[in-house]
């Protein structure tokens, strides 16, 4: 019989799994929860975490045991999974107050000892970061990170939680104000018999505003362009039906149907042979006229990441920049080099552009990324 992984109870200073305070808190903790857990490869979609939720309103989730199992029988879909989920569950609940809302950004659990496997045995470090850990490799340069360090903040990026900003739609939905809704007004008084009912209103809904990723793989982007590319697959796990990835060299590749997948490993394979000028020149005023042809930028936050080394017309590249300021709703530039210390940007490429960038900000690390993540949720620098 696999025995539930040990669960720290309140009072020893390691709180346990489900000391939520409100329905509101509890849902959170477990969506996240249900996030982590795909990012380490068990398939806990939306489907199986409202599975999770269902149970648990069922059962006592101040318990460890209960919320194990809920989410054991619910979230998991086969054999393989189950060692995975021991110590995804033992790391995400053994750190962390589970009634706290997480902040948003990377996710950053203690490092802990946790089973191998579901019998309870064989205990070895859970691969997780410690806090101190952390954060020195969050602000490290990623070209000088070493093989493990790319590995874990591979990791890290993967569990990013990118908030977008809100833009007003063109639909309207049922609200509490707004403008009166005179048709549900009348059907609801004809529910009720004819008799007076309260007045119903709408008004616009909001929707997640689209962004444009524009990753440039040339060869002085080389040590950049995978840790960005991963960023978008990152982006696309957050709002798939407001997200764009695209590459820039010599030529523009879409990359959005080959990052939707869910693992990031599989989406970057599938990314790098779909990509034909790995490590190629640069031209990225062509390659903005060309996505300006055959792509609508109205209302968009663009991103472009490069260090700006234009091979090409760099008159070109400032019309282009031009149309798409006049076009998208903000234009944001990450250059890996803007994170170094003494940095100016002298480059014909970035002086180009800048007349026509709303944010100039760094693109070498995970706090950068962080950083362009709350841009995104509509902050400004």
């Amino acid at each position: 019989m696999i025995s539930v992984p040990e669960t720290p109870e309140p009072g020893n200073g390691r709180p346990g799994p489900a000391r939520a305070g409100t329905p509101r808190d509890l849902v959170a903790v477990m969506t996240g929860f249900a996030r982590t857990l795909r990012a380490a490869g068990v398939p806990a979609d939306h489907e199986r975490t409202q599975s999770l939720l269902r149970a648990l309103s069922h059962l006592d989730a101040t318990r460890p045991r209960d919320v194990y199992w809920a989410g054991r029988l619910t979230l998991c879909a086969s054999a393989d999974d189950l060692p995975r989920y021991d110590r995804v569950f033992r790391a995400y609940f053994g750190g962390r107050r589970a009634g706290r809302g997480r902040r948003a950004g990377l996710v950053v659990i203690r490092h802990t000892a946790v089973p191998s496997g579901g019998d309870g045995g064989d205990e070895r470090p859970a691969r997780v970061a410690s806090a101190s850990a952390a954060e020195v490799l969050r602000n490290r340069d990623v070209a000088a990170m070493t093989e493990a360090e790319l590995t874990e903040a591979r990791r890290l990026l993967a569990l990013m939680r990118a908030g977008r900003e809100r833009r007003r739609s063109r639909r309207f939905g049922p609200s509490r104000r707004g403008r009166l809704d005179g048709g549900a007004t009348v059907r609801e008084t004809l529910r009720r018999g004819g008799e007076t009912a309260r007045l119903r209103y709408r008004a616009h809904r909001a929707r997640p505003r689209r962004v444009v990723l524009l990753v440039d793989v040339s060869g002085s982007m080389s040590p950049y362009a995978d840790t960005l590319l991963r960023l978008g697959h990152a982006l696309l796990r957050a709002e798939p039906r407001a997200t764009e990835v695209f590459s820039a060299g010599t030529r523009l590749t879409r990359l959005t149907a080959e990052l939707r997948h869910r693992d990031p490993s599989t989406a970057m394979d599938a990314a790098s042979a779909a990509i034909p000028d790995w490590s190629g020149g640069t031209r990225l005023g062509e390659e903005l006229r060309r996505f300006l042809a055959l792509n609508d930028a109205r209302g968009a936050t663009v991103v472009i990441a490069s260090d700006g080394w234009e091979r090409g017309d760099v008159s070109l590249l400032a019309a282009q920049m031009a149309r798409l300021s006049r076009m998208a709703h903000r234009v944001i530039w990450a250059n890996p080099h803007k994170g170094r210390e003494g940095y100016r940007p002298l480059t014909a490429g970035i002086r180009a552009a800048l007349p026509y960038i709303d944010d100039f900000v760094a693109g070498h690390s995970l706090a950068a990324f962080e950083e362009l993540a709350r841009l995104l949720g509509g902050a400004h620098a």
